[in-house]
């Protein structure tokens, strides 16, 4: 298995969920935020959706690891739990900026 470093540290910052992976009007991401609210994420569940990645971070598989001038992505896959009990199977992709230590997670989409 490919290993994910600090891993216990993955963050996401809260405007990365608000302003993109929930918003209706991002370019890229009003298509992931119509699948996420049809699941029933919005924003007064938004830390279930948070504490769900996280967990993804925490517990899956790494599938990939990828070199960018920005640093190194991880892609990792798992299950997230939704609000009506249900559960998807999801991508996401976290980065460990140059000179950083701590993962920030960059994007999610189902699989």
């Amino acid at each position: 298995m490919l290993e994910f470093p600090n891993r216990g540290n993955a963050y996401i910052p809260l405007s990365k969920l608000k302003e993109y992976l929930l918003s209706e009007t991002h370019s890229v991401g009003k298509s992931k935020a119509k699948l996420l609210r049809s699941f029933g994420f919005n924003e007064t569940n938004i830390n279930m959706l948070m504490q769900g990645l996280i967990s993804i971070a925490h517990l899956g598989e790494v599938k990939d690891v990828l070199s960018s001038p920005h640093g190194v992505k991880y892609v990792i896959d798992g299950s997230l739990r939704t609000p009506a009990g249900g559960s998807i199977n999801i991508r996401t992709i976290w980065i460990t900026d140059k000179d950083q230590v701590h993962p920030r997670f960059v994007t999610a989409y189902p699989v």
